[in-house]
């Protein structure tokens, strides 16, 4: 059985505008037997974008139409591959009843879902971690250290694992370490292994799986998957769940990362890639 959890689609306000089709014929292509599309959810009505564009989320007016199409697909292509209807969903601190409200009144369309961190509040203001590596730049005299910026999203990360967002919150963590996006450019100082763990055991609490995205693997300042391989091994040996994403946001990036992973082994790991 060869997944794909994380795929992005034409309704991705700062992706490509490849269409639904054009990344299924290519999964298929690639041999996959199931792939999910899980296009950033809307953003809660009363949080204001961070990023110069304010395009970090689907726009509310289409989500219907996502959801119409993917239904459509779904039957058409139900031959060839399974197709599951997903949406990744921003955990934002301080907005939990919004989201709790959005799922509860979207969650039974949906098939599959991942549960992200993208922003991280400081004061009264959100910032947007992985936009650009300028944005981070900023982010450190904000934060005070590259540091304070590990903490404050490892800290949000573990809050969006215990939070009850009612009974259609994602059952997967999405890409963990995306914190790490420009490490080749603004390294901690400290070991944030312990606390990574300490999450992974959260994760496994709560009946949660892992998101392997193979993203990271093409970012320039990364260059690593998100997350690397030693925090693989450890959701393996607590038992977690893995499931691969290619967080592709064009048809070509489809498998993005997942050679990285075959050459690794971990295919034995009680995954389901």
């Amino acid at each position: 059985m060869k997944t794909d959890g994380h795929i992005h689609s034409p309704f991705c306000p700062h992706g490509t505008k490849d269409e639904f089709e054009q990344y299924i014929k290519r999964a298929i292509a690639l041999n996959y037997s199931e792939i999910s599309f899980t296009e950033h959810a809307p953003l809660p009505l009363d949080f204001v974008d961070p990023t110069p564009d304010k395009d970090s989320g689907m726009e509310f007016s289409k989500l219907e139409d996502y959801i119409s199409q993917l239904q459509n697909l779904k039957r058409k292509f139900q031959s060839d591959i399974k197709i599951n209807i997903g949406l990744e969903v921003d955990y934002i601190l301080g907005f939990e009843e919004g989201i709790t409200d959005f799922l509860n009144e979207y969650g039974p369309y949906l098939d599959d879902s991942i549960l992200s961190v993208h922003f991280l509040r400081k004061e009264n203001n959100y910032y947007c971690v992985d936009f650009s590596a300028d944005m981070f730049k900023q982010m450190i005299s904000i934060f005070s250290s590259v540091d304070h910026i590990y903490q404050s999203y490892y800290d949000t990360l573990e809050q969006s694992i215990k939070a009850d967002l009612g009974k259609f919150k994602p059952k997967r963590v999405g890409h963990i370490t995306l914190v790490h996006k420009f490490q080749k450019l603004y390294q901690p100082e400290m070991d944030y292994s312990s606390k990574i763990k300490a999450i992974l055991s959260e994760i496994k609490a709560h009946n949660l799986e892992l998101d392997y995205n193979g993203a990271g693997m093409k970012k320039e300042f990364c260059a690593e998957p998100y997350p690397p391989q030693w925090i693989v091994e450890e959701a393996i040996k607590q038992k977690i769940p893995l499931v691969y994403g290619s967080d592709a946001h064009s048809a070509k990036d489809l498998e993005q990362g997942y050679q990285y992973l075959y050459a690794k082994h971990l295919f034995t790991s009680p995954t389901r890639f």
